[in-house]
């Protein structure tokens, strides 16, 4: 058994800033829930000056849908 097992120091990432090849520099960003999939939930990241996308991230550890149906 190992006992001395560390945990990470982080869960997950989160872009500020990231290069838009429109603005040809590294740009704040916005993010948008893009798609809401089964194994996570999809956003695209935005330039926050000309609004191109300029990555997606998939977050996984998003809570699962809960769906109710009235009869």
């Amino acid at each position: 058994i190992i006992k001395n097992m560390r945990k990470p120091h982080f869960e997950e990432f989160e872009a500020t800033s990231l290069y838009c090849p429109r603005c040809k520099a590294a740009v704040p960003v916005r993010k948008k829930l893009l798609l809401v999939l089964p194994e996570g939930d999809q956003y695209e990241y935005l330039c926050a000056y000309c609004a191109s996308s300029v990555g997606t991230k998939i977050d996984k550890n998003a809570p699962p849908i809960e769906l109710i149906f009235k009869p």
